[in-house]
């Protein structure tokens, strides 16, 4: 499953509305690639004004008053468009920055179930490799583009004003111009829509490969996901190869309808010049008006490639910046004890088998719930649903009485935190990377909240303490430590219901006790439920849930479950010593 992506009157409308916020900066390029333009059009009017006076035995001094001329205008036209260039192109950086921050701001508040479902590749893809394809688009080949339609328009308008035969004699490269763009467009824009959704199902895949790395080796199959990477990049490959040959077929016809139109101006020329219905200094005016379109449309006509991929980038864009806002969840309100109810009557991913089946799990607050099964039994997933990170397919999640869906988003996340075993630690300070969980705690409580899960030890040897770099680029923390880091977010968050997803398999066996010790503080009367990693977290718990091909096949205290002799004492028997 991907994100949405606009259609072409959705991106548009955006477009223009950014635009228009910036009416002043807007007008300002106009104006320039305007008068850019315009003095264009100053040396072929002035040498074919030459031409004639040179036939007509002007002087010498009439000659270099047109060679100033000309000088002057290529001068200022030169001075025009680096500025309209600049310009412009500020304009469209403001324009795109802006639409960044509407798409990264709608990323952050996307659902959780929608990330789960989307994964992070397309996203990736959309904020990285799409952004700099309009980014490009609009600071290199998008100024030039605007200059060459104003040229274009500008130049056609002089033809007619020279002579409107002439005029016409130009129009006759137009079909064939129009024909190469019928015969392109629909063929080439479906490839470039088509090459980024690509684009965002390789970076998925190798995406997910890196996140997975641990498990793809511990499994080896490396091979089957370089395979699938490989295949990924295989499908964009042939759909830039198959535009590129739509390209060069392309080219062809527009150097043909070049060649009709100026053959076309040149016979007219001649023979308005024979009928002495015109002078041959506005014949070869006419002829270099329409080589000066040579360049011009060409660009248009052969960079019609880049606009297309920036189109197909910037409707991927829009696609994300459009998204529905989250849910004002100021208007619910959330106190609570902390009491969790998860009916889950039926639960598969897309068209998947089913993977959970009538599974009610009820949380007192405060109480320690634990789930045990064998790899695949379902855990993580009943996990992440009563985490409100999934919505199952059948059934709800109720907080104090509340379905999560009428919560809102930003509530179930204060109120209910997921910590599994893949911990990131962000770039940046150890104070800073605490305060995410509370951006106004103060020292004092963000050194409890350390101690309380007993990481005084290594915090106390970092060598600049809470404003120690940590993360990317910075003192790299222990598998260990990230967790105990995370278990101190636990706790200055001070959610009612926490959910740790195996919170302690990254420690290993020396570390696992400590990190158990760590997350009992950390959980310390707060409703929690424990995917169990180490069946010694189970035996702490209040009650314990076995799981078994997505169903509950036995439930009771842990002292319950194995007097029982059933699942849970097969497991603990297999796990003991």
């Amino acid at each position: 499953m991907l994100l949405p992506t606009a259609t072409a009157r959705e991106t548009w409308a955006v477009t223009r509305a950014e635009f228009a916020r910036l009416p002043g900066l807007s007008a300002t390029a106009l104006t320039l690639l305007v008068g850019a333009a315009a003095t264009g059009l100053v040396p072929p009017w002035v040498l074919g004004r030459l031409v004639d006076d040179v036939m007509a035995g002007a002087g010498t001094s009439r000659v270099v008053g047109w060679a100033a001329v000309i000088a002057a205008a290529a001068l200022v036209g030169g001075l025009l468009t680096a500025a309209g260039a600049a310009v412009a192109a500020r304009l469209g950086e403001t324009v795109l920055a802006r639409l960044r921050e509407r798409v990264v701001d709608r990323a952050l508040h996307l659902p959780s179930a929608t990330l789960e479902k989307t994964g992070t590749g397309d996203l990736v893809a959309r904020t990285g490799d799409d952004v700099a394809v309009v980014a490009n688009a609009i600071t290199g080949s998008g100024p030039l583009l605007a200059g060459a339609l104003l040229s274009v328009v500008l130049t056609a308008g002089g033809l007619f004003a020279l002579d409107w035969r002439l005029g016409l004699a130009g129009l006759a490269a137009a079909p064939g111009y129009a024909l190469a763009l019928r015969w392109y467009l629909p063929r080439s824009a479906p490839y470039y829509a088509r090459e980024r959704v690509a684009a965002g199902e390789r970076a998925q895949a190798l995406a997910g490969a890196l996140q997975g790395a641990a498990t793809v080796r511990a499994y080896r199959i490396e091979e089957t996901h370089v395979a699938h990477v490989a295949e990924r990049s295989a499908v964009t490959r042939d759909l830039s190869l198959d535009v590129f040959r739509l390209f060069t077929r392309f080219v062809s016809r527009v150097n043909r309808a070049e060649l009709i139109g100026l053959s076309a101006v040149l016979i007219v020329g001649f023979l308005l010049v024979r009928e002495q219905l015109g002078t041959v200094g506005a014949a070869t005016s006419a002829a270099l008006y329409f080589h000066r379109l040579f360049n011009p449309i060409g660009m248009l006509l052969f960079e019609a490639d880049t606009v297309l991929q920036a189109r197909a980038s910037l409707a991927r864009l829009v696609g994300v910046a459009s998204l529905p806002a989250t849910p004002r969840s100021e208007e619910v309100d959330a106190s609570g004890p902390g009491e969790l109810e998860v009916v889950v009557t039926k639960h598969h991913y897309d068209d998947g088998p089913v993977v959970l089946a009538d599974v009610t799990l009820r949380l007192e607050p405060g109480s320690r719930v634990a789930l045990v099964g064998a790899s695949g039994a379902g855990k993580t997933t009943l996990a992440a649903i009563a985490a409100g990170i999934i919505v199952p397919t059948g059934g709800a999640v109720r907080l104090d009485g509340v379905p999560l869906t009428d919560l809102g988003e930003d509530h179930v996340r204060k109120r209910i935190a997921l910590i599994s075993q893949e911990v990131h630690v962000f770039a940046g300070t150890l104070a800073d990377d605490l305060r995410l969980a509370r951006p106004g705690a103060g020292e004092q409580e963000l050194l409890a909240a350390l101690d309380l899960v007993g990481a005084t030890g290594w915090f106390r040897a970092l060598p600049e303490g809470l404003g120690t770099h940590v993360g990317e680029g910075g003192h790299r923390l222990t598998a260990a430590q990230a967790q105990q880091l995370a278990l101190a977010r636990l706790v200055l968050a001070g959610p009612e219901v926490a959910v740790l997803d195996e919170a302690t398999a990254e420690a290993g066996s020396a570390g696992a006790r400590d990190l158990e010790r760590a997350a009992a503080a950390a959980t310390a009367g707060r409703t929690t439920l424990i995917v169990a990693h180490r069946l010694t977290q189970a035996a702490t718990a209040d009650r314990v849930l076995v799981l078994d091909h997505g169903r509950v096949v036995e439930e009771g205290s842990p002292a319950e479950l194995l007097r029982a002799g059933g699942r849970y004492a097969e497991l603990w028997a297999a796990w003991s010593p």
